[in-house]
């Protein structure tokens, strides 16, 4: 998987490290993983949202 052009350094630093830690999950750590950082994301996506209605 390549590393998007946009990241910063520290990002990308960041993603090096998380690609290497998920290598070694099972299915099922691997499910619950993602929909723990998907429903972060959406909480982000509400606050920002929620900011950016109410600055």
């Amino acid at each position: 998987m390549k590393t998007p052009a946009n990241l910063s350094l520290e990002q990308q630093f960041k993603l090096q490290i998380l690609r290497e830690q998920v290598k070694n999950l099972n299915l099922e750590e691997a499910q619950d993983y993602l929909l723990e950082v998907l429903c972060q994301s959406m909480v982000k996506d509400n606050i920002l949202r929620q900011w950016i209605k109410n600055p």
